[in-house]
Formats: C-alpha cells, structure tokens, sequence
C-alpha cells in the first residue's frame, strides 16, 4: 500500500445496501450503549453483538441485515454484479479493499471497548457511542475518519474507486505502434 493524499467520501446520492446497513448499524450501536450506560452495563453485550456481525460480514460477506435490504429492493454497490438478480445478498470478499477492512476495524473495536466496559470502566461506552455517531454520520455524509484513514495509508475503495492515472512513457522510450 502506497501513502495517499486527498479526501475519501462515499457515493450519497441514493440508499444503496451498504450505506443504509452502516446507518442502521450506528442507530442500533447507539441505542445499545444509551441502554448500557442508563439502563444496565449487561446491554453493552448488545454492541458485543453488533460488533462479532460486523466481524462476520467482513470475513463470509453475509450480511443479514443486507439480506433484509436485499430483499426490500435495495441495490448494492460492494457485492457480484451478474445479468441477474442474485438470491442472496453477499458482500465481495475477493480482497480485503477498504470498505472490508472498515467492517472488520469497527467491530474489533467495539467489541474490545463492549467488553471493557463491562469489566472495567463504563467510560469505554463513549468510545463504542463516538464510533456509532461516526458510523450515522458516514451513512449521512459520506465520510468517515476511519475511510479515510485507510484511504492515507494506501487501502483501495470500491464504492469510490480512484480514477486510473494513464503512464505517460518515459522520454526516448519507442511505444508500440
């Protein structure tokens, strides 16, 4: 991976599965740790769960809450585009492009900070809170802090690939006719 500059944001002009599903995700993360801080420390065990099904979409590409999209009649952006309408929703998993490793970033540390929560202190609840308003915010607008920061660091997008540069040949180089 090569060390990039620029701004990553994801397409918001329509409701695409992946999109909605981070959005869901966060609304869902966020109720879990109101409930976990106000109501009961147990309900962190909810983010816990968030967090292994966000795990698992990055690992197998199933998603279950995509399936329910799917099924809506949503469109996906990050899964086989084929003549027909497949069956299932699954997410590509033929490289571990940003987006992927997004999915996998976000429910390790959720789930490290669910945990602490309850075993420690309830201050890792406003870490597992800061990532579920990032996560409304990145369905709302595009951009996140954890796209990007991958993005610098040279992971590849999918749901905004970056323009091909075309290789200009080097000076006394012979070009094939």
């Amino acid at each position: 991976m090569a060390l990039r500059r620029g701004i990553y944001v994801v397409p918001t002009n329509e409701w695409y599965i992946e999109r909605t599903v981070w959005l869901i995700a966060g609304v869902v993360l966020l109720a879990f740790t109101a409930l976990a801080r106000f109501a009961h420390p147990l309900f962190a065990l909810g983010v816990i769960a968030t967090g292994a099904f966000s795990i698992a979409v990055a690992l197998t590409g199933f998603c279950v809450v995509g399936n329910i999209l799917h099924r809506l009649g949503f469109e996906s952006r990050l899964s086989e585009r084929g003549a027909a309408r497949p069956a299932w929703y699954f997410m590509r998993t033929d490289s571990w492009y940003l987006e992927r490793r997004i999915y996998a970033a976000v429910g390790v540390n959720i789930s490290i900070a669910s945990v602490l929560a309850i075993v420690h202190s309830a201050w890792w609840l406003a870490f597992t809170a800061f990532v579920g308003g990032a996560m409304v915010w990145f369905a709302a607008t595009g951009f996140c802090i954890m796209a990007n920061g991958l993005f610098w660091l040279g992971a590849e997008p999918r749901l905004a690939p970056l323009p091909q540069r075309s290789v200009a040949p080097a000076a006394g180089s012979r070009v094939p006719a």
